[in-house]
């Protein structure tokens, strides 16, 4: 295992994570952060497509792939529980996935095998963010790409989440969280498009409203910025929640 990629977390964390109960169903895009998220996946992934999610736990969005895009699925993730609950999802909605326990810098995934390979809220957990982006490079395709997500802690959402919840930002690497700085992480002779934007319509879900106010208020204000989220027509860059990083692959010669 490499010792050199900064982990701004614990195993504990996301193991803690993981056991939080969920249904056995796709996820549902009353949701305004599934709805962006499935809005995203929609613009890249084709049917029977080769398609891997690192940090994938609890599989809701796999599986949304699966059933919906119908890709041929493959998920990793670091924590034993979250795992198995993607074991279970796959199960009771009759989804096929290849699934693996494992850590994304000590796997035995073959190199360039994934048209896509995706992540949602996992480079940002690490100091070495260049080192991150660089493994999800080593296993796509040529022609392939990698599409990665941060939280766009940098600026309204990154001031809402300092005034309820700042130990919770000392787990997230803030240098990488402007365009500019996404971009200049990747590093590769492979590459021939690196694209990096705000993407989504507004969402309260990034910010930790329950640790500041009270829980009922917390809920219906979350409730709210939700359904406006919902009816938004495009993105406003300012209240777009989460930063996309786009990287393609040169095709094979």
């Amino acid at each position: 295992m490499l010792k050199d990629e900064g982990r701004k977390t614990e195993h504990a964390y996301w193991e803690a994570g993981s056991r939080l109960p969920i249904k056995a169903r796709l996820p549902s895009r009353f949701n305004v952060a599934v709805l962006n998220l499935t809005r995203l996946l929609e613009r890249h992934v084709r049917p029977g497509s080769h398609y891997i999610e690192i940090g994938c736990a609890p599989g809701k969005m796999l599986a949304w792939v699966a059933s919906v895009l119908k890709a041929e699925v493959t998920g990793l993730d670091y924590s034993t529980a979250g795992i198995a609950k993607c074991r279970v999802l796959f199960d009771a909605l009759g989804l096929k996935a290849d699934l693996y326990h494992d850590d994304f810098f000590d796997h035995h995934l073959p190199p360039a095998s994934f048209d896509i390979v995706a992540s949602f809220g996992v480079v940002e957990h690490f100091d070495n963010a260049r080192l991150v982006v660089q493994r999800h490079l080593n296993l796509v395709k040529p022609g392939g790409m990698a599409l990665i997500t941060v939280p766009n802690y940098g600026g309204v959402y990154g001031s809402l989440q300092r005034w309820c919840d700042g130990p919770n930002l000392l787990l997230h690497n803030l240098k990488i969280m402007n365009p500019r700085a996404l971009t200049a992480l990747v590093d590769s002779a492979d590459v021939v498009s690196v694209r990096a934007y705000p993407f989504g319509a507004m969402s309260p879900w990034i910010v930790n409203l329950d640790k500041r106010l009270p829980h009922l208020v917390a809920k219906l204000v979350s409730l709210g910025v939700n359904a406006i989220g919902l009816f938004q027509p495009m993105t406003i860059e300012a209240f777009a929640p989460m930063l996309v990083l786009e990287v393609y692959k040169r095709k094979a010669s």
